[in-house]
């Protein structure tokens, strides 16, 4: 990863004195590709729009290659933004569209050409400079918007949720469209989303949030598979949540029985959350099994099914990629190195 671009140290911000952005302490590197990643109101849109010089924080400093420019107005930052909203100017053309910022730079004309037909390649719309914007679909006037952003070759590229309007076809090609445009022109981008999906897919750093604080930063890979707390682990991807019981190094009990696991850090004895994902279960025979249930539904989700079964009186989720009948007896097994334990904190989530 390249070096550290932007600081955000001690941000808070704060509407009708509520604080919706807590404190925010993050670090961003160059040519990275970060999420902010969680639900509506938990402040990731408010902190990308301090980033962008559309907020002001009203405490904390914003620093961009070592200098503050937390008061800096948007128009002297190296940032440009997609909206959800493209706002793509209905009167002009693809061409003039992509080339309003750059005419405003006084930029010689053939250098605006070669610069828009270089951005209008790159979203994989190289004839389409002179078409209306009306006439697009949603899906060409993102690339179109993206397009317009790219072409200031700016050193940051803020995205709000860019791909929310389009289908969910259309948004997952994107997705991979995006990272790889990302990736080709070495930009640093900041997205933000309620999507995990999305932020999973494209994502080389994952900024976890809720009610304005910051509850995990990792990989997408770390964070799926190693939750900090309830919150994450119910947020990113779907989990089986346990309360559970440490009892020594490599053993937890849940659900009656002891198990073994591998997370460490924990005293003997102490109380603990468990998580293992639906993927992470193995069905075998009932007989001699630690934990079996009856299968109470079973729902074809394309790659696989998704069973719901009754242990104990708890549904547990099961991903499986042979189907049971409702009503079956089945066992479930799970591999140590599948068992993730975390610390409890509050039950709010």
């Amino acid at each position: 990863m390249g070096k550290k671009l932007i600081e955000l140290r001690n941000v808070s911000k704060l509407y009708d004195n509520v604080k919706v952005v807590n404190n925010l302490n993050l670090y961003i590197n160059e040519n990275e590709f970060i999420t902010l990643l969680g639900p509506s109101g938990c402040g990731k849109t408010t902190t990308l729009r301090m980033i962008g010089g559309f907020e002001l924080p009203d405490e904390g400093e914003i620093i961009l290659n070592g200098v503050n420019v937390t008061k800096v107005p948007p128009y002297e930052r190296p940032i440009n933004t997609v909206f959800q909203r493209y706002a793509l100017f209905p009167h002009l053309n693809v061409f003039d569209n992509i080339a309003f910022g750059l005419k405003n730079q006084k930029l010689e004309k053939i250098e605006i050409r070669e610069r828009v037909e270089q951005a209008l390649k790159l979203v994989s719309l190289p004839d389409f400079a002179l078409r209306k914007v009306q006439n697009l679909s949603g899906g060409q006037q993102q690339r179109i918007a993206i397009a317009r952003a790219i072409v200031n070759k700016p050193k940051i590229l803020l995205l709000d949720e860019p791909l929310a309007a389009l289908d969910l076809k259309l948004r997952q090609n994107m997705q991979y469209e995006l990272k790889e445009m990302q990736r080709k022109l070495g930009i640093t981008f900041i997205y933000v989303t309620h999507d995990q999906e999305e932020a999973l897919t494209m994502s080389d750093t994952i900024v976890v949030m809720k009610d304005g604080l910051i509850q995990q930063i990792g990989t997408p890979f770390g964070i799926y598979n190693e939750p900090n707390n309830r919150f994450v682990a119910n947020f990113i991807g779907e989990s089986n949540i346990f309360e559970g019981k440490y009892i020594k190094t490599n053993y937890v009990t849940f659900m009656g029985k002891e198990f073994e696991c591998v997370d460490i850090g924990f005293l003997d004895n102490e109380i603990v959350d468990v998580v293992i994902r639906p993927e992470d279960f193995d069905i075998i025979p009932a007989k001699g099994a630690k934990l079996k249930g009856d299968v109470s539904s079973s729902v074809f989700k394309g790659v696989h099914f998704e069973l719901c079964v009754m242990i104990l009186g708890k549904e547990i989720v099961v991903h499986t990629y042979e189907n049971r009948k409702v009503g079956e007896t089945i066992g479930l097994k799970v591999d140590p190195y599948e068992i993730h334990l975390m610390k409890v904190e509050n039950r709010e989530y």
